[in-house]
């Protein structure tokens, strides 16, 4: 076996998404839990090897095995090894940062995600500052990150990350980023406060499926929105989840991640994550081939927009381990 883990290996393991976990890795250190989003509820692991990391869910009937090996862990898929690194230890939800969810509630009902049915807790500002304190005390804190659900209003939640991100530039000297449902002046106060990033997601640009996917949102404010952070953070240092696989074609994904691009945002290419709870007829898990087509056609948009993951400094960018990121993977 190659030792190398390629970009094709990644796009490989991400198109399926999960990992049977050797019991004997089944270590506090290693294993996250996602509290936002359609993974809410789901543990799982990341894995590194040849400046590559790739985050999978723990899931006992997946096809992938992951096992001790020595001092590090192999990958197995159909009884061939295909990748050969070491299981990295989780600040709080991801690697080096603390990436936190204040709200785990949420009053929009989009298709994909689970948060409105399971209406988690609400963390208070000293539960937020308690979790950054611990990924701190262990060295790993190279950035914050907060998202939120939407427990009473889009203005509600604004209101509480600025006062949180308020305290947090006093205490802290890395890089904040916050990931909200915009409102007229979120952008404007999130930078006020102290912010360095932030992102609005858009999760799908293609308008025939949008209204039955996120039914509570409007795409079109989202993007003046995104278009208005561009201006006041900056290119590099505004980013949009879009979800792929919802039943889209490569070719709305393309002039979707060019009209981002155009913006100054960063477009992450998500791949859909079907919860349990959350069926959703027409959706399917993209494909190691269709990630790394549409990759590369993000890539080139990025380029001629003089955008690149590379640049940003929180949230999902710098961790790489959900998406195929390039110029970071490839």
């Amino acid at each position: 076996m190659d030792d190398l883990f390629t970009a094709e290996i990644k796009a490989k393991l991400i198109s399926i998404g999960s990992v049977r976990l050797d019991p004997a890795l089944e270590r506090p250190e290693y294993v996250g839990r996602s509290t936002a989003g359609p993974g809410a509820g789901g543990r799982s692991v990341f894995f590194s090897a040849d400046s590559r990391r790739v985050r999978l869910s723990i899931r006992d009937n997946s096809p992938i095995l992951m096992r001790s090996d020595g001092d590090g862990v192999l990958i197995e898929h159909e009884g061939s090894c295909i990748a050969r690194g070491f299981l990295e230890p989780v600040g709080a939800h991801c690697p080096n940062q603390a990436y936190i969810n204040v709200s785990e509630r949420c009053i929009f009902r989009c298709a994909f995600c689970p948060v409105h049915q399971i209406q988690g807790p609400v963390k208070s500002p000293e539960e937020v500052f308690s979790l950054i304190h611990e990924v701190n005390s262990r060295g790993f804190l190279q950035a914050i990150s907060l998202t939120t659900g939407i427990e009473i209003s889009p203005e509600h939640e604004v209101t509480r990350m600025e006062g949180i991100v308020k305290i947090l530039r006093k205490e802290f000297d890395v890089p904040i980023g916050v990931s909200v449902y915009p409102t007229h002046d979120s952008s404007q106060r999130m930078y006020a406060a102290g912010a360095d990033e932030v992102k609005y997601n858009v999760e799908t640009m293609d308008r025939a499926l949008f209204p039955a996917i996120c039914p509570d949102q409007n795409l079109d404010y989202i993007l003046n929105a995104l278009k208005d952070a561009a201006r006041i953070f900056g290119k590099n240092h505004v980013s949009s989840n879009m979800i792929i696989g919802l039943g889209e074609d490569d070719q709305t994904v393309i002039s979707s991640v060019s009209e981002l691009a155009s913006l100054g945002v960063i477009p992450v290419l998500r791949p859909v994550v079907i919860h349990p709870s959350r069926p959703m007829p027409g959706t399917e898990r993209p494909s190691a081939d269709r990630l790394l087509r549409l990759g590369y056609h993000a890539k080139a948009e990025m380029s001629r927009y003089g955008i690149s993951p590379l640049h940003a400094k929180t949230m999902c960018l710098p961790c790489t381990g959900c998406d195929l990121t390039p110029f970071a993977d490839f």
